[in-house]
């Protein structure tokens, strides 16, 4: 690989450990960027973290980093001892963000269960550095198929999807039109997700989840629902479960009969 490919590889996998950080503890973007400003550590933009997610932001000036590994110490302070008196009090004029953090505020760690720092977080992002194993969910495009298959059977449970319908897209949290026809058409089995948009659905697939009831998001962390969905692709493809010719003849003919 060389360094152009290796700049690459490193934005990309930057921009999806910002995602999965985000994802894992339910924040918005604007959580980063008012910690920040609020805890005089530096100044980062709602915009810069959306640029880094979606691996647009090419040359970032060192301060973000300086800023994300500050902020990601400090959190991993306040995750060992629980949001401290002081904090609290610190923030009390902004409830949403209070809120966001009483909820979750897990730090990023290394393989060695350490936070990653300014430095570590500017090796990944060059490529010099590989993604912490709890943060390398990134999907491939080969299971991309297996896993809308799986996503449409849980949601669904493997009812037809015109008796689902209604409830589904209530539950959907997105609102842009076309997301919520490219949900329609994989739960109905008509498209399957790409590796890149089933990677950008997982959050508010877990929501959709919570506001059936089937599981809270905090119950059911980002890999967890991820490892769940290629379990089931895995049984799946399964012999007798593909729905080749001769198994749909024969399940046609059990349903004749118990007719």
């Amino acid at each position: 690989m060389n360094y152009r490919d290796e700049l690459e590889a490193g934005r990309d996998a930057f921009g999806h450990l910002i995602k999965v950080w985000h994802e894992r503890n339910g924040w918005s973007q604007r959580v980063l960027p008012a910690l920040s400003e609020r805890l005089g550590l530096g100044r980062v933009h709602n915009s810069q973290l959306s640029n880094l997610r979606n691996r647009k932001l090419v040359s970032p000036g060192p301060e973000l980093f300086v800023v994300l590994g500050r902020l990601n110490h400090f959190l991993a302070t306040q995750a060992a001892a629980g949001i401290s008196a002081d904090l609290q009090q610190q923030i009390s004029d902004q409830p949403e963000l209070l809120a966001a953090l009483q909820a979750s505020a897990l730090p990023l760690l290394g393989d060695d269960g350490l936070p990653l720092g300014p430095a570590q977080l500017f090796e990944i992002f060059v490529g010099l550095r590989h993604l912490p194993g709890a943060f390398d969910l990134r999907i491939a495009a080969a299971e991309a198929p297996g896993l809308s298959a799986a996503v449409a059977e849980l949601f669904t449970a493997g009812r037809p999807w015109r008796l689902c319908r209604e409830q589904l897209l209530a539950a959907y949290p997105a609102e842009k039109r076309q997301r919520r026809e490219r949900f329609a058409e994989v739960m109905a089995g008509q498209r399957d997700f790409s590796a890149d948009e089933l990677d950008a659905e997982l959050a508010d697939l877990r929501r959709t989840l919570a506001v059936l009831g089937a599981a809270d998001e905090q119950e059911l962390s980002a890999d967890q629902f991820l490892e769940l969905l290629r379990q089931k692709a895995r049984l799946l493809e399964q012999p007798g479960l593909q729905g080749d010719g001769a198994n749909l003849a024969e399940a046609i003919r059990q349903q004749l009969q118990a007719g």
